[in-house]
């Protein structure tokens, strides 16, 4: 049996509308994972946790991305300091402003050390924006902490990303600037230390990935921010 050709248009245009409604709905959820919510389930987990057992208020806190998840031995190498872990993934500075209310505020920390803006750079974002974001990142935490002491860890120079040396040390240069202004705010340099005399990241610094850090850059990244951490 045949359709009428009106009939037959009908059906093509339902069809058609069918796909792009399916594809407008696949773009959307793509579109959602970009952002923040990407996150949601490494944040619950971090939410688990406190509920199994509450870090002690007055600690150090230390955030930001895949540098500070992977740093396994904070403990050890800060003993004292009770220090709680909560780096998640490739995130953004953004994306720690986005989260604090749930992963930052409630522990009632006296520091926090942010390590963030190296992803930020290699998708695209300007130095100035970066900047900003840590501006925003620290006026969103002291709304609700206002006595608490922040320290900026810098974008490191990398192996896999010394293309983008440039816009990395631009934004290290405008945080460090502000950290100057900027009450109980500190800069913590740990990109002059990481280069070589050949002005090139130190090979050793790093993991197999040439993103990530070794022991050794734990170690370097750990004589850095030590006396901060008090």
């Amino acid at each position: 049996m045949q359709f009428p050709i009106p009939t037959r248009r009908l059906a093509l245009a339902v069809v058609l509308v069918s796909v792009v409604a399916h594809l407008s709905v696949g773009v959307a959820a793509e579109t959602k994972k970009q952002g923040p919510e990407r996150w949601e389930a490494d944040i619950q987990k971090f939410e688990a946790a406190d509920q199994a057992s509450a870090p002690k208020s007055g600690g150090v806190l230390f955030i930001g991305s895949s540098s500070i998840r992977m740093w396994k031995t904070l403990a050890e190498d800060f003993p004292g300091a009770s220090t709680i872990n909560r780096g998640f993934g490739g995130s953004e500075m953004s994306d720690s402003i986005h989260f604090s209310e749930r992963i930052v505020l409630p522990y009632k920390p006296r520091q926090i050390v942010v390590y963030a803006g190296d992803n930020d750079i290699s998708r695209g974002k300007t130095a100035e924006v970066v900047a900003e974001d840590f501006k925003r990142f620290v006026k969103t935490v002291r709304a609700g902490l206002p006595d608490v002491r922040l320290g900026f860890i810098a974008i490191k120079p990398s192996l896999k990303r010394w293309n983008l040396a440039p816009a990395m040390e631009e934004a290290n240069k405008k945080i460090r600037d502000y950290c100057r202004r900027e009450r109980g705010v500190v800069y913590l340099d740990i990109w002059t230390p990481m280069l070589g005399k050949d002005g090139k990241p130190k090979p050793e610094l790093f993991a197999a990935d040439g993103l990530h850090l070794s022991r050794e850059g734990y170690d370097l990244w750990t004589s850095v921010i030590r006396p901060y951490v008090k």
